[in-house]
């Protein structure tokens, strides 16, 4: 499916970087895959942190950079963040038995999903975030784009927009 709308929002600070996933946590679904993509230090996480903590998530969300996976729940939800920068080969994909994370009761965030190309489901959502030249010194402000490859993916940023 191609994706004929596509949403963004400038991110002045980590503040509303946690406000936009806590927004995207209102407008996700059961069975969602969503790409994170950009560079080191861009705000994957703490956009993850967000959308985690709108969906009620209380604990500690922290980078899955060493684990490979973060697992939790949430009400009757299963949501695995995913950080494959480590992977070297993408056959490291198949040997961690990840296939299973990915079921219709479960959404999954995927960080560095390049690395894992061609094993991975078509996500709904890709969600870019891309640095911004910031006027205050020692701030990073970012763009978020989100694009939508799928129905679901579609509908749920039909619903994001409407806010």
């Amino acid at each position: 499916m191609q994706h004929n709308t596509d949403f963004k929002c400038f991110l002045a600070d980590e503040d509303a970087t946690l406000a936009l996933g806590a927004r995207l946590s209102q407008n996700v679904a059961a069975g969602m895959v969503i790409f994170l993509e950009g560079n080191l230090g861009a705000g994957k996480t703490t956009l993850s942190r967000g959308l985690l903590r709108g969906l009620g998530f209380a604990g500690r969300v922290k980078s899955p950079t060493y684990t490979l996976v973060e697992p939790y729940t949430v009400s009757n939800l299963y949501l695995y963040h995913f950080d494959l920068y480590r992977f070297n080969d993408a056959s490291e994909w198949e040997d961690a038995g990840f296939r299973d994370y990915f079921n219709p009761e479960s959404i999954c965030l995927i960080e560095w999903a390049d690395k894992a190309e061609g094993l991975l489901p078509t996500p709904d959502w890709i969600i870019t975030l891309t640095p911004e030249a910031s006027l205050v010194p020692d701030q990073t402000s970012r763009v978020a784009h989100i694009q939508a490859f799928s129905e679901q993916g579609q509908t749920c940023l039909n619903r994001l927009q409407q806010v």
